[in-house]
């Protein structure tokens, strides 16, 4: 939307608004999100079939045909939607950066870094809550604050606290399975890629 502005999709995968002609409807997204329901559906059906069976084939299976079938369909039809809208978008980096730069999501990262130094937690969390104050009536995030200001609400608080507060070492710190660690992405990215291959 434009209160963001994160990406634009492409014509073919957006359709216009009966009322409002700068509108960029995703339909697209919005019907494969509906679709989940339809899929996640057919599973219930399915585990409900089968809940009571014993081991042998019953007449009860007869069921899951429809469920299979209809599934495999709306999966096809979903991934065909993905394939024709995913290339064409368009992202706006600088948008996005400047979203994960506010709002003081580095407030955590602050606070364990603390712990980091030896301060227990519940300190910490006071200290970087009295931090978030100070910034927002002075109109910064944390990350620009200057030394002497951090400085204010801990002596713990050295010159290596801004390798913390950055956006990319906040990504990079999350580095076990699933995190948003750089590396982590790039396998997750090669992994997919390697599977996808013939």
């Amino acid at each position: 939307s434009s209160e963001f502005g994160f990406a634009r999709l492409s014509d073919r995968a957006s359709t216009g608004s009966s009322i409002m002609p700068q509108k960029r409807n995703p339909d697209g997204a919005e019907l494969v999100r509906a679709k989940t329901a339809r899929v996640t559906g057919h599973l219930t059906a399915l585990l409900g079939v089968v809940r009571g069976l014993p081991l042998a084939y019953n007449k009860d299976l007869q069921e899951d045909k429809e469920l299979l079938f209809d599934s495999v369909d709306t999966l096809q039809a979903c991934l065909e939607i993905y394939t024709l809208m995913l290339p064409k978008i368009k992202v706006n980096r600088e948008n996005m950066r400047t979203a994960a730069q506010t709002g003081f999501i580095n407030a955590t990262d602050f606070a364990d870094y603390l712990v980091g130094k030896g301060m227990p937690f519940r300190n910490a969390h006071h200290c970087v809550g009295q931090a978030v104050g100070y910034a927002l009536a002075h109109d910064k995030e944390l990350h620009d604050l200057s030394l002497d200001e951090l400085k204010s609400f801990s002596a713990l608080i050295q010159e290596d606290v801004f390798e913390i507060l950055s956006t990319e070492a906040m990504i990079d710190r999350r580095r076990s399975a699933g995190g948003t660690s750089t590396e982590n992405v790039r396998a997750a990215i090669a992994a997919a890629r390697a599977a996808l291959e013939p």
